[in-house]
This record gives C-alpha cells, structure tokens and sequence, in this order.
C-alpha cells in the first residue's frame, strides 16, 4: 500500500506546470501517493503555520515564521531577475503617502518587502485574483500585482513601482529576489524527506525537458489561466531550469532577505538558509 503524502501548492501556471508531471504519472512516485490541493499563496501560507500539509508551496517570506516545524526544499522555486509582481494605481492618478493599498497576504515575500517601503501605506489584504479589480473600482488607491497578473493587466492602469527596483534598493545589485518555494514538515523521517525532495526535483526537470507537451496538456484540460505565447514567457520567468535546485547565488539571495528582515525586527534571530535544508548527505552515510 502506498504512503499518502499531502501537498499543496498555488492554482498559478508555475506551481501547476512544476508539480503536474507527478499528477500525470510522468515519472516513478515509488511507494509515495501525493494527494494534491490547490490553494492561493496567503491560504497557504497560513496552512502552514497550521502545519496542515506534509509539504506546501509557501511565500519565502513566510519561512521564518515556521522554520522549526517545516524544512525548505531545494526545488520548486520561483525568484524575479529583473522583474516581479508590480504595484499598480490608475492611470494617472498620484498616491498619496497615505494610500491605501491590496495586497495579496501579509505572509507573502512582496508584501514584507512593501512594508518596509512603504511604512505608512494603509494594507488591506485579499485573494491576489480580486486585486486588480479592486484597483479599479476605486476600492483602493493600489495594488501589488503577483503571478501571472503582472503580464495582462488593464490598460487603465499604470505601474507605481516595480517591487524588484525595492529588492535592488534593499538588497544591492546582482542577485534574483526570491519569491516562494516549497517547504517539508520535519516530522517526516529523514529518508522520506530526502525522498521527496528527489521526487520533487525530477518532476521539475521532466516538466522543463517537455515543456511543449505539458504546457499542451495543461491548457486542454483548463488547468492554467494562461495559454499560448503567455504561458511560455511566464513559465521562461518562474518555472525554469532556474527552479530546479537552489544555486548558490539564490541561497545568497536568500540569505540577504532573510538578513534584512532581521534588521528590521521582523523575527528574532538570523537565519542561514542552508541550516534549514533537507540534510542530503544522509543518504550517503546510511548507503556505506
């Protein structure tokens, strides 16, 4: 019988394209069952401060906050190189310092760095697709756009400030701004976990080496928003040979928000990313 592993993950085209090679049966789950549910970023985000799910999809942002009860995985991941979600007003209109701003989840990675830039800005929270209209509308004064939403947004509407200029101000030049990942309860055993992670690493690499053939398949059976030309330029930015393993410079960048929250109080001690990695070399030593 197989051992069922819950995971959750975000209904956006990268999270999907990232983990529908398992769903599809495109490569050996061995004696694992992974039961998946789809859910927006900050419901996840607060499912796992829950610790509800074996593994989720979860802001970067977020990690501190569940670092004892869950390990970052190496794979999986989104970061911007030169872009990221966008905060958005109506055309032609001026902010002021005051305004009052959506946001997609106080736990989400733009919405830490937003805070630190715009302390004064009046937050309201609330499901990333109801963003938009909301700006809109007039419901709000802004909105930080995320996922595939920064690609096709109204043209009545005008970009305030990229949140990756933020992250350069923040952060320096020259390394990506980390966005989300995906994150493993520690109660798992250690071989389970590493299993997982080699599960999860290879349905990244499969989905990237036939790309064409998935992409086709999510768009027939209505798995993604997105389709055609649109979905490629979004994947080519978040779900990339970039997202299959953590590169050192990415753990740089890591490390580098996770330094800068700590300077600003927003958790109690730093963190060296690499500290909360699955610990590989396990296997190694159980194999001699």
């Amino acid at each position: 019988m197989k051992k069922q592993i819950t995971i959750a993950h975000s209904p956006d085209a990268d999270d999907i394209f990232m983990y529908y090679a398992i769903a599809f049966g495109w490569l050996d789950s061995h004696d694992l069952r992974f039961v998946n549910t789809a859910l927006d970023i900050e419901t996840l985000n607060q499912e796992a401060l829950k610790g509800t799910y074996d593994v989720s999809a979860i802001s970067f942002g977020l990690y501190p906050h569940i670092k004892e009860e869950y390990a970052l995985l190496r794979t999986a991941i989104s970061f911007g190189d030169g872009y990221g979600p966008k905060l958005v007003k109506r055309r032609g209109e001026r902010l002021k310092r005051r305004f009052k701003v959506a946001l997609s989840g106080h736990y989400t990675t733009n919405a830490m760095l937003f805070r630190l830039y715009y302390p004064d800005a009046r937050i309201v929270y609330m499901n990333f697709l109801e963003i938009e209209a909301a700006v809109l509308r007039g419901d709000v004064d802004a909105g930080v756009l995320i996922h595939e939403s920064i690609l096709d947004f109204d043209e009545k509407l005008e970009v305030e400030k990229e949140l990756w200029d933020i992250w350069v101000e923040l952060a320096g030049e020259g390394l990506p701004l980390p966005l989300g990942g995906m994150a493993l309860r520690r109660s798992l055993p250690l071989n389970r976990a590493i299993e997982i992670e080699q599960i999860l690493t290879e349905a990244v690499k499969v989905a990237n080496t036939r790309k064409k053939e998935l992409c086709a398949k999510l768009e027939s059976e209505k798995l993604v928003r997105i389709g055609d030309k649109m979905l490629e330029k979004y994947l080519d930015m978040y779900a990339s040979d970039a997202s299959v393993e953590l590169s050192d410079l990415q753990l740089k960048a890591l490390d580098t928000l996770y330094e800068i929250g700590f300077k600003h109080g927003l958790w109690e001690c730093p963190i060296k990313t690499e500290d909360y990695l699955i610990p590989r070399e396990y296997s190694a030593l159980r194999t001699k």
